[in-house]
């Protein structure tokens, strides 16, 4: 099938490389004409704005961004809303919130648009492996989809699915990451502990390679530790700060407005808040109260 890729960042690009390596004529739009050129030399077709997207493809005409979400996003669609036509498929494949998601299905529906949300998964690694694709929309858009997705995907019957309508695969993507989180959390928790059991000299990389075969815990997220583990056992120049996206933050929102009780993901996205303070006002509080009510010794400040 054919395409258009809009937004050529690392993953963007990697996903245009894929459907071209698999045979799809690919149309690109991006800002940086740097990337563009990159694109095309690999096989692409350059389309020098978002207006003469039309034209380069043939209806119906599937354009698939991957820009940051919020108002690049909005922006974006607003302007092929504009000129794109009745029955044209816009999706989304970056991490927008399922609620804009629904929103603008809705609002675009109402012009004869489809629109897909594709919670997308792989990162710098599926280009080679392939990306889960989590997909959410009408059963029309994503059957004429379903050659890019499979290309996309691991295999052409595994690592992706229809999961639901529009807003779908955005909410689907936002709970895997906020299970993301807590993965994480867990290994650097039983790592950290490890580390400091200092008599027994253990070797972190050594373990992580023991559990990443046969154990009841091995998974990709360990196979990236033990490689992590091997590059720098001792983790040296690495800051004990913990940025987070979002999805965890939308993730434990969701829960509360559902009263459901996901305790482990909770801490894990407090966990990397409390990892971006060099000195907690709350430790320093904690121990000026211990000195109040007890007279206990208070550690200076550097």
């Amino acid at each position: 099938m054919e395409i258009a890729m809009v937004g050529l960042g690392k993953m963007g690009a990697n996903m245009s490389k894929r459907l071209l390596q698999g045979g799809h004529r690919v149309v690109v739009a991006d800002l940086n004409a740097e990337a563009v050129a990159t694109a095309v030399a690999a096989g692409a077709i350059a389309a020098d704005s978002l207006e003469s997207l039309p034209r380069l493809l043939a209806a119906p005409r599937a354009v698939w961004m991957m820009v940051p979400a919020g108002d690049a996003t909005q922006n974006v669609i607003n302007t092929l809303a504009r000129v794109l036509r009745p029955g044209d498929i816009i999706v989304d494949g970056g991490n927008s919130n399922y609620k804009d998601s629904m929103r603008r299905a809705a609002v675009l529906r109402e012009i004869g648009l489809h629109f897909v949300d594709v919670g997308t998964s792989g990162g710098i690694w599926g280009l080679s492996e392939g990306y889960s694709l989590m997909v959410g929309g009408s059963e029309e858009a994503v059957a004429h989809l379903r050659p890019a997705l499979e290309t996309l995907a691991p295999g052409a019957e595994i690592g992706w699915g229809h999961v639901g309508p529009s807003g779908a695969g955005h909410f689907v993507k936002m709970i895997h990451n906020g299970i993301e989180y807590g993965l994480m959390q867990a290994y650097a928790e039983g790592f950290e502990l490890m580390n400091h059991k200092e008599e027994l000299g253990l070797d972190l990389h050594q373990i992580a390679e023991i559990w990443r075969h046969g154990s009841v815990v091995r998974s990709w997220l360990l196979d990236l530790t033990a490689d992590a583990l091997a590059d720098n056992p001792t983790l040296a120049g690495i800051a004990a700060y913990v940025p987070d996206s979002g999805e965890g933050r939308w993730t434990v929102a969701e829960a509360i407005e559902l009263n459901c009780a996901i305790p482990v993901i909770t801490m894990a996205l407090q966990r990397r808040f409390r990892s971006r303070e060099e000195a907690p006002f709350a430790d320093k509080l904690l121990a000026a109260m211990r000195n109040q009510f007890g007279g206990h010794a208070v550690k200076k400040a550097d």
